[in-house]
């Protein structure tokens, strides 16, 4: 029962929308138990990715669902339906705002006509159970449940866990938590497409969610699902393997609309005014015309597909070049003289409309990041990275970043940049490191030492060591002159001459193999994995020997790649490019625990501690 806006995950190699309706079965099960009227009280940062899954309309139609409301610490509306379900993640300072619903509640009568109901997604919390029992309102549960949403597909190659504070969890608080979480989704994707032969990984997550999947499939006791194998490969990346990528401003157009806009759960909000018509302007209220507009990016999108993963100087070709095919196809209503061509110009229209609105979409989106793109502000900071990327003047005070704190620019801006540089540098000398420290302490306030310190001990900053840097980008090709944005024949064209670490590691797994950059891998932190998962004889696929990119049946290859930590939309670009390439021998699906930024990651390790102010008398 896949719905019309997931049309598109079937198209891919790997038919996602078996993944969508077995995790929609799942939820709808689990808010079937209660019978009769529903509200769904959801916690805000669910909605997103729920969406994805089940749609509102499905719900209200076919399960009773009559009202949904925000999980706000306000309590909530008044409705008359006759049970209400909290869905929410297992955090504590929302089991506050769940009891202060519920007293307020009470308070109301409401206990009298109503069933509560408690759904955790992912799982369970023993402290969020305690905090409730605490607050005095856990026993008011008619059921506590927990529904393990896992990977939720978000177009037809790429999923997504959406849990963002993962690296921060791991490599700041030393909570695993979401890598059990991922372990358990891969887990479940083999349940429904095969068991994956070989596991590739590298990192120390990466090797804690291997021995977590041979743990729960040893407690599975050999049952497994009789499923021919429809992934071949499946390589496990930590981030740390990779920090610097994420660093860097993306150049790819639906990279920069995400580091501009931030794109959550495939949607988008836009400044209104580029999209407003003389027609909205008539009809629509002043209110109404100061919105931001929301639009869905996905490839059910024909002209989005094709652009996304463009280099962004590559865009405004290919719009115009759309544009003459549109209005051509629009004036072959002029030569059609039979019925017959009337009919085929009629049944090309709907067609051609959409594409003519989604023209127009991708001409003011473009228009608003070219206005980003053409910025000082941007090019300025483009050529800094630039300039570290390729080992310039990287051991000593940079005077951009210097010239970004006198202004008191973005600190997040500051800190990348930061970061990029120690990255290049394998680490920053002594007196360079407190430097920095001093200027943002003295300029942004001393509260931030706790984010520098976050900062050291997760690994973006760190004092200067043996040199790794120069010896992996050299070996890796990490560095490509002279790169050709319009038509690429290079990964590294989505950052304008610089291939992502990551990417090239899963390239040159597919070919030719981990064995020939035994060096690199050394060099680069936790232990290498691999693994090979033995399948039954009467499921093997035949196929050709381990190294090979191509089965023996002459088909590709499949390969799911897993970012622990998080992965750019850059990335995913680029490994859609290497999946292009007739000589790349292997499609990919793309996983990832959350679609970041520079911007976002860098954030989730900050600590916002607001100054106390005192008052002197």
């Amino acid at each position: 029962m896949a719905g019309s806006g997931a049309a598109h995950l079937h198209l891919g190699k790997l038919n996602l929308s078996i993944l969508r309706d077995f995790y929609r079965r799942e939820f709808l099960e689990c808010i079937d138990k209660c019978t009769g009227t529903k509200a769904l009280v959801w916690d805000d940062g669910l909605t997103g990715p729920f969406g994805l899954i089940a749609e509102a309309s499905m719900l209200k139609e076919q399960h009773e669902v009559e009202r949904m409301f925000r999980l706000e610490a306000s309590g909530l509306p008044s409705s008359n339906v006759q049970n209400i379900i909290f869905i929410t993640r297992p955090k504590l300072h929302l089991m506050e705002i769940i009891a202060q619903c519920l007293l307020n509640e009470e308070m109301k009568g409401g206990f009298v006509r109503k069933e509560f109901y408690l759904v955790f997604v992912p799982r369970k919390s023993l402290l969020c159970e305690k905090k409730l029992k605490e607050q005095g309102v856990y026993g008011s549960f008619a059921s506590v449940e927990e529904f393990n949403l896992g990977l939720i597909p978000f177009d037809s190659d790429l999923l997504s866990m959406e849990t963002e504070e993962s690296y921060r969890e791991c490599y700041l608080e030393n909570d695993f938590t979401s890598m059990f979480f991922a372990a358990q989704s891969l887990m479940t994707l083999q349940a429904l497409y095969g068991s994956i032969p070989y596991i590739y990984g590298k990192g120390d997550c990466a090797k804690q969610v291997v021995d977590m999947m041979r743990r729960m499939k040893m407690e599975m006791g050999g049952v497994e699902a009789q499923i021919t194998p429809q992934i071949d490969n499946l390589l496990i990346i930590d981030r740390t393997v990779d920090l610097l990528t994420p660093l860097l401003s993306q150049l790819t157009y639906e990279g920069l609309i995400d580091e501009i806009f931030n794109i959550t759960n495939t949607s988008v909000k836009l400044p209104p005014e580029k999209f407003v018509t003389a027609e909205d302007k008539k009809n629509a209220k002043e209110e109404a015309l100061s919105e931001p507009k929301k639009f869905i990016l996905n490839s059910a999108d024909e002209l989005y597909a094709e652009l996304r993963d463009k280099n962004f100087n590559a865009v405004g070709v290919i719009v115009s070049r759309k544009a003459k095919t549109i209005t051509a196809e629009y004036d072959e209503r002029h030569s059609a003289k039979t019925v017959g061509e009337m009919k085929q110009f009629v049944s090309k229209l709907p067609h051609l409309q959409a594409m003519r609105s989604s023209l127009g979409i991708h001409t003011s989106i473009a228009e608003l990041v070219k206005d980003f793109t053409d910025s000082d502000e941007f090019l300025d900071s483009l050529r800094c990275q630039q300039e570290l990327i390729h080992g310039i003047d990287t051991d000593k005070v940079n005077p951009y970043i210097e010239d970004c704190m006198a202004r008191k620019e973005s600190l997040t801006k500051v800190l990348r940049l930061l970061c990029i540089q120690s990255m290049c540098n394998d680490g920053l000398k002594p007196k360079v490191l407190e430097y920095y420290k001093r200027e943002i302490i003295q300029t942004y306030g001393f509260e931030h030492l706790v984010t520098l310190s976050h900062l050291e001990k997760s690994g973006f900053l760190r004092p200067h060591s043996a040199r790794t840097y120069q010896v992996v980008r050299k070996t890796m090709r990490l560095i490509v002159e002279d790169i050709n944005e319009q038509t690429p024949t290079d990964i590294a064209y989505v950052y304008s001459g610089y291939a992502p670490l990551s990417v090239r590691l899963a390239q040159t797994l597919a070919r030719p193999g981990w064995r020939s950059i035994t060096e690199v891998l050394n060099l680069l932190p936790g232990p290498k994995v691999e693994e090979v998962q033995q399948i039954p004889m009467g499921l093997r696929k035949r196929r050709a020997s381990v190294t090979s990119s191509q089965s023996s049946t002459g088909e590709q290859k499949l390969t799911l790649v897993f970012f622990l930590g998080g992965v750019t939309q850059a990335e995913v670009a680029a490994l859609r490019f290497l999946a292009q390439q007739d000589d790349g021998g292997t499609d990919y699906v793309i996983a990832t625990t959350s679609i970041i930024t520079g911007s976002r990651l860098l954030d989730s390790l900050r600590e916002n501690i607001q100054p106390v102010k005192l008052n002197p008398f």
